[in-house]
């Protein structure tokens, strides 16, 4: 019986000898306060600094009127909050001939956005589900080029896609872009729902197949609710990078359907009357609201999916 007692003390990390002779029980403090616990918490504390002063430059600044802004203090806080800048951003700053604010590039980047995501998406999960399970004559060679793909600069493609995008007669239109947006997209996010449909047990695939599922039965029965992390993270690739897109935008649009982003590069370096800070920053803040909103909301779905797509099959 001592022995055993000893065991169970020395389990529960308790000095035995102590113990016997009735001295301090239980486990040995650590100090909270170390050199490990200072290093780490102050390299944290120096870059979450480093990340937040320019957001809180901007929102303090937005809150700002322009005769308080030349007073040159950017740190300070507003002696008097308002909210003209981000109202003027939205409707009233100027895009070149156009004085209508972010109002119409945010409904374009909503136009544009929504059918791209939804479209890459499921195109892209139902051809990394084939290449995962659906094995074919040629699929490695078909998965090689679509990875070559996901890494080919756009800029070198940016030429052949205006001639096929003229001769299909949707240049310059949301539509072109919307189809750009969705090929450019498929790529990746074939390489991650192929990675991650991988990595699901084989034996529920093959348990389906011996049911008699078919193709489709199996992939919305079986594969797609067992993905929901994976969808999270193509959703939050796609939106941020369609959202944030500027080449894209204004390469193969016209001013009257102009995304979001590149009315804000129109208000920000607009050369007409004084150069109102406030209103850019507003601007910009407006403009990084959505992605900001989707990282928040979903954000830890995000880190489990990319965990579990980045790194199997």
């Amino acid at each position: 019986m001592a022995n055993i007692s000893t065991l169970n003390t020395v389990a529960a990390g308790v000095d035995p000898v102590s113990s016997q002779l009735g001295g301090p029980r239980g486990r040995k403090p650590r100090k909270r306060i170390s050199r490990r616990n200072i290093i780490l918490y102050g390299s944290l504390f120096v870059a979450a600094l480093y990340y937040l002063l320019p957001l809180y430059v901007m929102i303090v600044t937005s809150l700002k009127g322009m005769p308080e802004i030349r007073m040159g203090n950017i740190f300070a806080p507003p002696m008097e909050i308002t909210f003209e800048p981000w109202v003027k951003a939205w409707s009233n700053a100027c895009t070149g001939l156009n004085c209508d604010g972010l109002s119409r590039g945010f409904w374009n980047s909503v136009r544009i956005m929504i059918p791209s995501t939804f479209v890459s998406i499921l195109i892209a999960s139902v051809s990394g589900y084939a290449l995962a399970n659906w094995k074919f004559k040629g699929s490695e060679f078909f998965f090689s080029i679509l990875i070559i793909g996901a890494f080919i600069p756009y800029q070198v493609m940016i030429y052949p896609i205006v001639i096929v995008l003229r001769e299909m007669g949707v240049y310059g239109t949301l539509t072109g872009l919307i189809m750009v947006h969705t090929i450019f997209g498929m790529p990746i996010l074939t390489l991650l729902f192929r990675n991650y449909f991988a990595g699901l047990p084989e034996e529920l695939f093959k348990a389906a197949r011996i049911d008699g599922a078919n193709f489709w039965q199996i992939y919305f029965r079986i594969m797609a609710p067992m993905s929901l992390p994976i969808f999270v993270v193509a959703m939050i690739l796609q939106v941020t990078g369609i959202w944030n897109d500027f080449l894209f935008g204004v390469v193969f649009t016209r001013p009257e359907y102009y995304p979001m982003t590149v009315q804000l590069n129109n208000i920000v370096n607009s050369v007409q009357g004084v150069k109102e800070y406030n209103v850019n920053m507003a601007a910009t803040l407006l403009t990084g609201a959505v992605p900001l909103f989707v990282y928040f909301v979903s954000g830890r779905l995000f880190v489990r999916g990319i965990a579990a797509g980045a790194v199997k099959g």
